[in-house]
């Protein structure tokens, strides 16, 4: 087992991508906190790992809310003893909408979720991390935090963020035991587009071309296996980096 007794946060776990990395790393021996806004589907995920012999832990967690991370990371704390890994997974689209159509509000709830709710996470770990000497941090950014025709303004701001706290948080903490990478998805069949609002006619004819030469949608379960390499001692030198899992979207660009 790849990741024995370590102890895993996974948030948005209870659906998609999330889940699926919470299943592979409970497979896998991890004990993992199911963090989820969907408290009742976090919940079913958690009664799916331990009717497979795995441990895992339901919390209902608004990455917007300092409080609901802080309650996060410390009930893996208090339940399991510890925090060894941590996966930054919650996230929702915008509506496709170029920066003339930006309404200040959506915008600084996507920050808010997408960048802002990944580095509240971080700045709670960091200290347990630091205390032990090791940790490791995987965050979820996008082919959209590398490209500018993969969603709206406003995701792929907050996504190319995340890759900058990623890479930045890599280096700073590199002496310190403490790993941090990215994983950049292209198209995957998750429900995030239930989050999208009011889809911009304009945005969406603009990406039409990009989103055309998609060579296939991927699947939640192939994320899950890059969130495991960098979560795994087998990834032990790759620091501060973003892993692209697109299918080969992104080669053509």
């Amino acid at each position: 087992m790849k990741l024995k007794d370590k102890v895993a946060v996974v948030t948005g776990a209870a659906s998609g991508m999330g889940k699926a990395i919470a299943e592979l790393y409970a497979s896998e021996g991890a004990k993992v906190i199911v963090a989820d806004l969907n408290l009742d589907g976090a919940q079913e995920v958690v009664n799916g790992i331990t009717a497979n012999g795995g441990s895992a832990t339901a919390v209902q967690v608004n990455v917007a809310k300092q409080e609901d991370v802080d309650n996060m990371i410390d009930t893996a704390v208090s339940t399991y003893g510890t925090l060894d890994i941590l996966v930054n997974n919650a996230g929702i689209m915008d509506g496709f909408e170029p920066v003339g159509d930006i309404l200040d509000e959506r915008w600084d709830l996507i920050f808010d979720i997408n960048t802002k709710g990944v580095m509240r996470a971080m700045r709670k770990a960091l200290p347990i991390f630091l205390e032990k000497g090791k940790g490791n941090i995987i965050n979820t950014a996008s082919t959209g935090g590398l490209n500018g025709a993969h969603a709206g303004a406003t995701y792929g701001a907050s996504k190319h963020a995340v890759i900058g706290l990623t890479k930045n948080t890599g280096y700073m903490y590199a002496q310190k035991g403490i790993r941090c990478n990215a994983i950049a998805p292209g198209a995957v069949a998750t429900n995030i587009s239930a989050s999208m609002k009011n889809v911009n006619p304009f945005g969406i004819e603009r990406t039409k071309p990009v989103q055309g030469v998609i060579p296939r949608v991927g699947q939640p379960e192939e994320i899950a296996q890059v969130a495991l390499f960098l979560a795994s001692d087998e990834s032990s030198f790759v620091n501060g980096t973003v892993v692209t899992a697109d299918g080969g979207w992104t080669a053509a660009f």
